[in-house]
């Protein structure tokens, strides 16, 4: 049956009109899946290259160990890259102005080489850190990121640390000001 047909057919409970309804949105179904899948995947994490940059400091996040972070807003095509998982938690606990944030991801340390740290993303928000390690990141110390706490407890094994989870973790532990500013022992 071709779609005049079915415009002009009489449906006993809803007459034409209904019809003509139910080919419409039977016409757009496959779009919105579409849309809807779009936006998914425009959520999903995008794999850091070459020339990928710390949107705090410049550096270049190839060039350091530890593990990364990213963050995608609402509204922004691409996300934020950040060197550390300090800088990363410090933007979503301590932000500068609040936006709308569709994903923020972290990298598994479990599955990906400290030294030279590739894919591996899972969610910050399911993630397990671990704080107060020897390891360092970029910036120095870090949080060390896991999606299994089996493989956080190996890692505290070694360099040392306490399990935090994503809520556990407060502005104190991810400030950043450090330096000359907070040293006493001049």
């Amino acid at each position: 049956m071709n779609v005049v047909n079915a415009a002009n057919m009489r449906c006993a409970c809803c007459g034409r009109r209904g019809v003509l309804k139910m080919l419409a949105a039977l016409a757009l179904a496959p779009l919105a899946a579409c849309d809807s899948a779009q936006k998914e995947a425009s959520f999903a994490p995008v794999e850091i290259g070459p020339a990928t940059s710390c949107m705090l400091d410049g550096m270049l996040l190839a060039d350091y160990p530890g593990p990364k972070g990213q963050i995608q807003y609402a509204g922004e095509s691409e996300p934020w890259f950040y060197c550390d998982t300090m800088e990363l938690m410090n933007t979503l606990l301590v932000p500068e102005q609040v936006r709308k944030v569709n994903a923020a991801y972290v990298q598994d340390m479990g599955k990906t080489d400290w030294d030279n740290p590739k894919g591996a993303w899972i969610d910050a928000h399911t993630a397990l850190f671990v704080h107060g390690s020897r390891r360092k990141g970029s910036m120095g110390a870090t949080l060390a990121t896991f999606s299994s706490e089996e493989d956080a407890k190996k890692f505290i094994a070694e360099w040392g640390g306490k399990i935090l989870r994503m809520n556990e973790i407060t502005p104190e532990i991810v400030d950043l000001r450090g330096g000359a500013s907070t040293d006493s022992s001049m």
